[in-house]
């Protein structure tokens, strides 16, 4: 597959998405959410996984989609929750219990930021058919939240504080995402870095004299120290 090749489809997946609507996700393909999912980052993670608790009471029979973020929530007058925002976390941080958490949650989409290796998508999600998306850029998490339409629940809130509990959110068109993670366990992102090393070297062929050598600067990338 070539970078050319992603098409980036706008797609649309209503919770809890189906074994065929995943099949049919393509690297690169544009997604919107609709219906429930949760949060649940290390503190839950540490309580499903480590702790043996499992997931609570009816989040794995009505969802099975897990947002890697921490919620911007506040306390509405009646004393129910609100979240109007939303801060991705990056998803290699929970690399060693993706195997039991798949088991445990039954989760087969996650949704996070900057995505995993290839490696991790073959060796965690794949096994399980599992898919990853990944946000897009940095400053939407109050453009997510506007598709927030209230706070079913939330779990754990007193032990673990508003970012690490698990909180469970009706949305609406929540999104974009990008799929970086596919079902065949490619990565989209490693597509791109594939292709763009090839290149560099005609990059570095193009490059002028450069002016302060005596400091180390070099137009060959063997001689470079990262």
């Amino acid at each position: 597959m070539r970078l050319a090749d992603v098409e980036m489809k706008e797609v649309r997946l209503t919770t809890p998405v189906s074994d065929a609507d995943i099949a049919r996700l393509e690297l690169g393909d544009v997604v919107y959410l609709d219906g429930i999912l949760y949060t649940a980052r290390e503190g839950v993670y540490r309580k499903v996984v480590d702790e043996g608790c499992g997931l609570p009471p009816g989040v794995r029979e009505r969802t099975n989609v897990n947002f890697h973020c921490s919620p911007a929530a506040s306390v509405k007058p009646d004393g129910s929750h609100a979240v109007e925002a939303v801060t991705a976390t990056a998803s290699f941080r929970f690399g060693k219990s993706f195997t039991k958490w798949f088991e445990q949650s039954g989760a087969k989409v996650i949704v996070g930021k900057a995505g995993l290796t290839e490696t991790a998508y073959r060796e965690y999600f794949v096994p399980h058919g599992a898919v990853y998306l990944t946000t897009v850029g940095y400053g939407l998490g109050a453009t997510y939240g506007r598709s927030i339409k209230r706070v079913v629940d939330v779990h754990w809130l007193r032990e673990l504080g508003i970012a690490q509990a698990m909180w469970v959110l009706e949305v609406e068109r929540l999104g974009p995402f990008l799929v970086e993670g596919d079902r065949e366990g490619r990565s989209l992102f490693a597509l791109a870095n594939r292709e763009i090393d090839l290149r560099l070297d005609e990059v570095y062929r193009g490059l002028p004299r450069y002016a302060m050598s005596r400091f180390g600067e070099a137009t060959s990338r063997k001689d470079e120290l990262v």
